[in-house]
């Protein structure tokens, strides 16, 4: 019955608005595959390399991702945005940023390896790890294919390909723990997932009608396309600053078993960060609506939001701090018990993180998001300051309470010092101390 009503109820939906769920409905899905096999794979993996070995790989990983930005180049949501637009031109728009992306890749890569070598001059074989999971930014071109199919509302078919390439290659992974594999063979597997990804988006490109021999460059256009990207490349920096540096610093202040204890602890403190993502998008509508309808509308759903993202967080923060041991212990084993005081330091990020991302709603719907660009780079430079001061003392530990402060800074504190957002900040205060509620149980 149920059923039968929904079916009716799509049925009434205009063609367009079908395509549109149907879209997002390929994404979720995609998001919700990944995070369930990445951590049923990933505790597999984290259990096998065992905390210094599980560090080394972490800090492969974040190494090679460090020029990432180069390699993008920042132009995803421009090309998506001109493709949508107009794709009569879309053989000269896809060849020009493929050429792009494959200059900016070679020129991550080269810099990565450099960096690895500047860093650990008498460390070969950590070299050698960062070297081989940098080969992922030479696969990075192809994405260009995901931006056409999204442009067109067409995901299933790099989504098919993107949770194809990572099934496999999750299979691999299972293989490699059962024949006792080394770890350079995860570093390896970590590009090849890229790789296999990029052929499956030729695959699927080439079968629905499309000629990647036909893509052209044009310098002039090419020029155009930097002019408009370079402000997302400075912002990239700064995302990977403010999110991952903490793991590469941590190798370099202290120690690889350090940076896997600590890696262990991140990943379990943001494994619920897609509740607050899929919420917000759920609710934006609807606040973007009401700034229309009166101020006071507005601000009352937006404080709102802010509520049920600070009672969500603290719903989730305080029994994971209270249970921290046990959860790790259960997760990864006890040989990773040492992560358990730095997951519950980190796990309060989340509150900050769900205010942050409720935040968002309204910097879009003011026309503020300059501005988010630098309350980012704020937290970033604090979070290095921070790191450089406690890693050193306190390791992995330090670099959470780094990570707390640098969220609290970006997402919250500096909002009271720029004169657009200060009404953000008191809302965000509001919801911090639960004001309204602590109010309304006073008064019953």
């Amino acid at each position: 019955m149920i059923f039968d009503k929904l079916l009716a109820f799509i049925d009434r939906l205009s063609p367009g608005l079908r395509k549109v769920i149907a879209n997002t409905t390929w994404l979720f899905a995609d998001k919700i595959l990944q995070l369930g096999m990445g951590l049923l794979v990933g505790l597999w993996v984290a259990r096998y390399l065992q905390p210094e070995r599980f560090g080394l790989l972490n800090y492969a990983i974040a190494t090679a991702g460090l020029f990432a930005p180069i390699a993008s180049l920042g132009l995803g949501s421009i090309v998506i945005r001109d493709l949508s637009r107009d794709s009569s031109n879309k053989e000269e728009i896809m060849g020009t940023v493929f050429v792009l992306k494959y200059i900016g890749s070679l020129i991550a890569l080269l810099l990565t390896v450099g960096t690895v070598i500047l860093l650990n001059p008498t460390e070969p074989y950590t070299q050698l790890l960062v070297g081989v999971a940098a080969l992922v930014t030479l696969f990075q071109p192809f994405e260009i294919i995901d931006f056409w199919f999204r442009s067109q509302v067409q995901s299933k078919h790099t989504v098919l390909s993107t949770n194809g390439a990572y099934l496999i290659m999750s299979g691999v992974k299972v293989i490699l723990i059962n024949f006792r594999a080394s770890l350079i063979s995860f570093a390896w597997l970590f590009s090849a997932e890229y790789a296999l990804r990029a052929l499956g988006f030729v695959i699927v490109y080439q079968a629905n009608g499309n000629q990647i021999l036909r893509w052209q460059f044009n310098r002039k256009l090419a020029l155009e396309l930097l002019k408009q990207s370079w402000p997302m490349i400075f912002s990239d920096f700064m995302i990977f600053i403010y999110m991952q540096i903490d793991q590469i610093m941590m190798k370099q202040l202290s120690s690889a078993e350090e940076l896997g204890l600590y890696a262990a602890a991140v990943k379990v403190s943001g494994l619920w960060y897609f509740v607050p993502m899929a919420i917000v998008g759920s609710v934006f509508p609807s606040i973007v609506k009401a700034k229309d309808i009166s101020e006071t509308v507005y601000n009352d759903r937006l404080q709102k939001l802010l509520y049920l993202m600070a009672l969500i967080s603290y719903g989730v923060a305080i029994p994971v701090m209270l249970f921290a041991e046990p959860i790790v212990t259960i997760l990864y084993g006890k040989n990773y018990l040492g992560a358990a005081p730095s997951l519950a330091v980190l796990i309060w990020a989340g509150l900050f993180v769900c205010l942050g991302i409720a935040r968002s709603t309204w910097l879009v719907t003011e026309g503020l998001l300059r501005l988010s660009a630098a309350t980012t780079a704020v937290g970033g430079v604090i979070n290095v300051i921070l790191n450089l001061i406690l890693i050193p003392r306190y390791g992995g530990l330090g670099a959470s309470i780094a990570t707390l402060i640098a969220q609290m800074a970006a997402s919250y504190v500096a909002h009271a010092f720029y004169p657009e957002t200060r009404k953000m900040f008191w809302m965000q205060t509001k919801a911090i101390f639960l004001v309204d509620i602590i109010k309304k149980i006073k008064t019953h």
